[in-house]
């Protein structure tokens, strides 16, 4: 039960690593408002499951990153009904693949702007809370791509690389604040991205890790928690990589 009594703002809540993150945070006494473009029958009743487990409130919250007015409205809805946000995981984005020569410039503004700007709009919007009550964890969700420079990662790894650099600027001025900022960098992890990668780009990434697998999107959640947790009360600024060793 390491987040009992704490709120949390978690984006993409509805699958893969997001999903994952919410169930984890769930299940350690974390109330939750989790964030998502759509929300079909199954996910409502995967959260009501997910309350009445573990006795614990979440509210579904609807937030479309590529829709400023959608960013502000979820903000001030969360705002306005949370007594306080201890955590807020910027877990949402999209993914694209393709050769620099063969991606459009509306590609590459379309990605930075879902994956870097509507990100740091909806931080802003959250951090207000934060700031007001002098305490909080802000854990990012970036990528190795933005550390490994593979053939066809142009626009996704610089629209992750962005958000890392952001998440060390963020850590130096919010740490006034007691607000900590991290960054979780994942390697191939199991998720409907993993599914949008061909074959040979996923094993070939796999290969050169050291321990030779894809990530689940457990593995990628017990990370998030740890950040969130009081047992990284002295760690901010960190992009923390967990990729299974890619050297």
């Amino acid at each position: 039960m390491l987040l009992k009594g704490k709120t949390a703002v978690i984006t993409g809540a509805n699958r893969g690593i997001g999903k994952a993150i919410l169930e984890t945070y769930a299940q350690h006494g974390c109330a939750i408002f989790a964030c998502a473009r759509s929300a079909d029958a199954d996910y409502l009743a995967h959260l009501a499951q997910l309350q009445q487990e573990h006795q614990v409130a979440i509210q579904a919250i609807p937030l479309d990153l590529a829709d400023e007015t959608s960013i502000k409205a979820a903000s001030r809805a969360i705002i306005a009904q949370a007594a306080s946000i201890d955590i807020l995981v910027n877990n949402a984005g999209i993914a694209s693949g393709g050769l620099f020569q063969m991606t459009t410039l509306a590609e590459m503004r379309k990605v930075f702007e879902i994956n870097f700007f509507a990100q740091l709009l909806f931080t802003q919007g959250i951090a207000r809370k934060m700031t007001k009550q002098k305490s909080g964890s802000i854990i990012n969700i970036s990528s190795t791509a933005s550390l490994v420079p593979d053939p066809g990662t142009l626009t996704y790894g610089s629209s992750k690389a962005a958000f890392s650099r952001a998440t060390q600027s963020l850590a130096s001025e919010l740490g006034a604040f007691n607000i900590r900022v991290n960054a979780i960098a994942p390697g191939v992890t199991r998720t409907d991205m993993y599914d949008q990668m061909t074959a040979a780009a996923r094993d070939a990434l796999i290969n050169r890790s050291a321990l030779k697998r894809p990530a689940e999107a457990r593995d990628i959640a017990n990370s998030a928690l740890f950040l969130a947790s009081d047992l990284a009360s002295f760690i901010t600024g960190q992009v923390i990589r967990v990729d299974g060793g890619i050297f």
